[in-house]
């Protein structure tokens, strides 16, 4: 699942919104809290978490070292949402936000205004494929989730496994457990956003591909976030506010 709304994607929608060249917010991206609205997304999520029978509640939780990410998964906690005897979650490094370099903290007209060959060279090569300098492409970001899936695998196997971490990692996963093109993961990308607290469910298929493997179960799912009442946000992150 995606974070809650952070402090970060109000900054970025309004720095959007205002057609502004630099989004707005004080902290390094890692230590960027959830907003008042994105607890609430969490507190709900939790509860939904909660009233589930215990057989299917979360016995893993893995999180990206971001602030957000794992403030919503002790919110998630603390609302009864995981298995009894779960451990504390379990901090990995390569489930972080990707990384943008120079084009930190830039919209994308802040990027066409300070670093215009980087949004041409975007342009040419496409998301999938373009690294800007210091930072990471979409392939950079898959490359370090497969290692988190093969040790997912090793250490978690027949186990109910919640991954708390940002957009792009919800659609890298995706293009890695479906075995995805990049036109295929481009055009989910491109239908819509990942909403903050958003469910993507996967099952173990044992007769699939003959072997057995994970089934898509729902993707942005955002029916536990409705129902309580709280609103539906998918602000960019400030940090990916160029996508």
């Amino acid at each position: 699942m995606r974070h809650g709304q952070s402090a970060g994607n109000v900054a970025a929608d309004a720095a959007h919104s205002a057609n502004s060249a630099r989004i707005d917010i004080a902290e390094r991206d890692v230590d960027v809290p959830l907003s008042t609205q994105g607890e609430r997304q969490a507190d709900a999520v939790g509860r939904w978490f909660a009233e589930l029978p215990g057989d299917s509640k979360p016995e893993i939780v893995l999180t990206s070292p971001y602030l957000r990410a794992r403030q919503t998964a002790e919110h998630i906690r603390a609302a009864g949402g995981l298995a009894p005897d779960a451990p504390l979650a379990t901090i990995d490094e390569r489930l972080r936000e990707r990384e943008l370099g120079i084009l930190d903290r830039l919209t994308r007209a802040g990027v066409e205004e300070l670093h215009p060959e980087q949004a041409a060279m975007r342009q040419r090569l496409g998301k999938f494929y373009h690294r800007p300098p210091s930072g990471e492409s979409w392939c950079d970001v898959i490359l370090r989730l497969r290692s988190a899936l093969n040790t997912l695998a090793l250490h978690h196997a027949e186990r109910r496994v919640l991954i708390v971490a940002h957009q792009v990692v919800v659609l890298c996963l995706r293009y890695l457990i479906e075995d995805m093109t990049e036109a295929e993961i481009l055009a989910i990308d491109a239908a819509g956003d990942v909403a903050n607290c958003s469910i993507t469910e996967y099952v173990f298929d044992p007769h699939a591909a003959g072997i057995g493997a994970l089934a898509l179960e729902r993707y942005n799912f955002v029916a536990p976030v409705a129902e309580a009442g709280a609103s539906i946000t998918s602000e960019p992150d400030a940090n990916v506010a160029a996508r």
